[in-house]
Formats: structure tokens, C-alpha cells, sequence
């Protein structure tokens, strides 16, 4: 085959991936953007209750926001009690140094803790010394704009379910994607309607990667799951805390 006539098949096939049939043994050729098969249905189907019943995760999730800012939570998530705890990380593109931050949350409440300067404004306001500021979760009301990080945590409490979705509701407008590495474990993406992709681990069918575009941001969230099990994560006790809404100027000041 002439040299040229070899590149050109090499190209084409950039776009397509050969993959053994489960159900016959047979080999087809199977193209990125094909829709989902019946028994991928079924697996996408169940997947948001496997969180549930393998009761939670370790997580990164990360969101580059603005031209010069990455907010990156690493930490693990209680799916059953719907609840977790986060290092948040604040990079900056301009030199600055990294603002880091110790978060517990909830569906309704997140707690910030090793905030610089909290003792001393504390303090300074007369108030009971408290390693952590509680504040309700931002709704993202007509008068309330939701803060970026109470966006991100509720995306990650909502990646479970109690019960398996229809599979027939993911036949139309869901795709296969390929397969690649992730986390040094073999995925299989789907593409998901609304440009969002999921990716699912080829071995146990548990979900590893949720990627989707926030809405009116313009910028990608990427959720990585991993070591998928049992958690337990204990809320900052009471009289380690603080209400922000008896303190809301330490609040504002500190950025909480």
C-alpha cells in the first residue's frame, strides 16, 4: 500500500475502536458517537444507585473558574447520610499562593474551618472561640447568587440515587465515547445529553468520572470518584462552631 494511501486509513480509523461483543465473542468495529447498546442502558441506569450501595467515595473534584483561578476539593463523601468533608484549594494563575480550607457539608449546611485570621476576628467581636463557621447551603434564589464551592458539593451529594432510573430513558441522545485510563483503571465514556460525559469503570461498573458544564459559567466540572465504600465523617461538634449569621462581617471579610 502506497505510503499516502496508509495514512489515510490510519486516520480514518482515529475514530473508530474494535471491541469484542460480550454476548457472542464476536469482533465489530464500533465508532466514537454510537449510540448506547441495551445492556449499557442498564448499566447507566443503575449507576447513580451502585453510589448508594457502596455507600460512598473518595473524590477530587475541580473547577477552573475566571482566567486565572482553579477551586480543586479533595476529600470523601457519605452517600448514604449525604454528607462530606474537603480540603479546598483556591490556585491562582497571577502568583499569589494557594488558599487553602478544611470543609464538612451537607445538602443544607457547609462548615469552613482553618480559615487565617478566624481565632483573632472571633475574638475580637467577643465571641466564643470556634474552629469552624457554619453557614445554610446558597440556593441560587432571584436574590441570591450560589456560591461556586455550595455548587460543587451539591453536583457530588446528587451523583446517588435510592433506586435504578429507567433503562429506556438512556437509549436516545446517550453515546458511547471510548474507553481510556483513568486513575490508572480502564473507563468507559458515555456522552450524556447537555454535553455533559460520565465515565464508568470497565471492571465493576461503578461511576468514576462525571464531567459537565456549569450553567451560565462557561467553565467545566470534573468529578473523579474513586475507592468506592463505606465512610464515616463526624460533623464539627457545636462547640467547635460558630454561626456566620451571628458573625456575617467575619464572614464576608474571610470569604465564608
Amino acid at each position: 500500500m502506497p505510503p499516502r494511501a496508509r495514512r489515510l486509513v490510519l486516520a480514518a480509523a482515529l475514530g473508530l475502536t474494535l471491541v469484542t461483543g460480550c454476548a457472542t465473542g464476536s469482533e465489530a468495529v464500533r465508532a466514537v458517537g454510537d449510540p448506547v447498546t441495551e445492556k449499557e442502558a442498564q448499566v447507566l441506569s443503575a449507576l447513580l444507585q451502585r453510589n448508594q450501595q457502596r455507600g460512598g467515595a473518595d473524590f477530587v473534584v475541580t473547577a477552573p473558574y475566571g482566567e486565572d483561578r482553579l477551586l480543586t476539593l479533595t476529600g470523601s463523601v457519605d452517600f448514604r447520610e449525604e454528607l462530606g468533608r474537603a480540603q479546598a484549594v483556591t490556585s491562582f494563575d497571577d502568583g499569589r499562593p494557594d488558599d487553602t480550607r478544611t470543609m464538612f457539608f451537607t445538602p443544607e449546611d457547609v462548615w469552613v474551618g482553618d480559615v487565617a485570621g478566624l481565632s483573632d476576628a472571633l475574638a475580637g467581636a467577643g465571641a466564643p472561640q470556634a474552629a469552624y463557621l457554619r453557614r445554610p447551603v446558597t440556593t441560587g434564589t432571584e436574590d441570591q447568587v450560589p456560591l461556586l464551592v455550595d455548587v460543587l458539593t451539591e453536583m457530588l451529594l446528587n451523583l446517588s440515587a435510592r433506586t435504578d432510573d429507567d433503562p429506556r430513558a438512556f437509549v436516545d441522545g446517550y453515546t458511547w465515547e471510548g474507553q481510556r485510563s483513568i486513575d490508572s483503571r480502564l473507563a468507559t465514556l458515555f456522552g450524556l445529553p447537555g454535553d455533559r460525559t460520565v465515565a464508568v469503570d470497565s471492571t465493576d461498573d461503578l461511576l468514576t468520572q462525571f464531567v459537565t458544564t456549569v450553567a451560565g459559567g462557561g467553565y467545566d466540572v470534573t468529578i473523579t470518584l474513586s475507592d468506592h465504600g463505606d465512610r464515616r465523617i463526624d460533623l464539627p461538634a457545636e462547640e467547635e462552631t460558630a454561626d456566620a449569621a451571628a458573625h456575617p462581617d467575619i464572614a464576608t471579610t474571610l470569604g465564608i
